[in-house]
């Protein structure tokens, strides 16, 4: 997942599904963020396996790099076995995505990727005067750099770059470096980051989110605190914890639902969706013919100023 970037990378080995020889992607630079690579995979993936896709990106096959590219095509699958992760990956861009147009169309020009990972909607975004800020690790933002020049996607004069370490510092001074305008709303999105950090860290964020100006909403995603009784379900998200850790990127907080709702509205957010697995294939997966479903306890929550 996108935005930590902290802990040293030395290579991706997607294992082929056929009887091909594995390929290997490298990073170009030291430190960047092995599961942003993942994320980007996997949306990488979606393009190709899930038909129609319900996130569209022309962009997600590219940015994973030639090698990579054509594993993919090739019918080499990263994640195996992996549909239930690939979906969730993908709503939740879409998720985000969705609540960007919308808040376009109310008048916010100013969309905040905490954590861009490889997210590509600041390349390929077709919204008049939207400014994109990407807010990430200063070793996965030039890791990234490295990626766009090499795929050869043109970066626009609406990106600004603002470098972050989110266990260190909120992104109110890197922003305000460059160029982010604090009197006007923002939407800030941040996904795939919150389980890497510490729950004080996560909640520091989000009264910086809480501070922005009227208007301005929050979208992320975060991790549901396991019950009691889960069973498999348990079983699966220990299976995964395992190998984030082994990817150096482990787990390291959830969330009561209710529990986050309520500060969320302490911080001064007045309104706040949340969707869980059931409701989120319910709005985007309904009706599939593959099959494409959301599993484990993963959600998207909106919060609105």
């Amino acid at each position: 997942m996108p935005g930590l970037g902290h802990r040293a990378v030395t290579e991706v080995i997607l294992p082929p599904v056929t009887s091909a020889r594995p390929q290997r992607i490298v990073p170009s630079v030291e430190h960047a963020s092995r599961t942003a690579l993942g994320a980007a995979l996997h949306r990488a993936a979606h393009q190709l396996l899930d038909q129609p896709p319900v996130f569209l990106d022309p962009l997600a096959l590219r940015i994973v790099g030639a090698q990579a590219e054509r594993a993919l095509r090739s019918g080499e699958d990263p994640h195996a076995g992996s549909a239930g992760l690939r979906a969730f990956v993908a709503v939740r861009s879409r998720f985000a995505e969705d609540c960007l147009a919308e808040a376009f169309s109310r008048g916010v020009r100013q969309y905040v990727l905490l954590g861009a990972g490889l997210d590509t909607l600041a390349y390929r975004s077709t919204l008049p005067g939207l400014r994109v800020y990407e807010v990430d690790h200063p070793a996965t933002q030039a890791w990234k750099r490295d990626r766009l020049a090499e795929a050869g996607i043109a970066v626009p004069p609406s990106v600004a770059y603002a470098p972050v370490d989110f266990d260190r510092e909120t992104a109110a001074a890197p922003l305000a470096r460059a160029g982010f305008d604090a009197a006007a709303p923002a939407v800030l999105a941040w996904l795939g980051v919150t389980p890497y950090l510490t729950r004080d860290v996560v909640l520091r964020t989000l009264a910086f989110a809480a501070g922005q100006a009227p208007g301005s909403e929050l979208v992320l995603d975060y991790l549901e605190s396991p019950g009691p009784g889960d069973g498999a379900e348990r079983q699966a998200r220990e299976a995964l914890a395992r190998r984030v850790a082994a990817a150096g990127e482990p787990f390291r907080s959830a969330f009561d639902p209710a529990e986050l709702a309520g500060t969320l509205r302490e911080l001064g957010f007045s309104a706040v969706e949340d969707l869980g697995a059931g409701a989120l294939d319910a709005r985007y997966l309904r009706g599939r013919g593959d099959g494409l479903r959301l599993r484990g306890r993963g959600h998207l929550l909106r919060a609105r100023r």
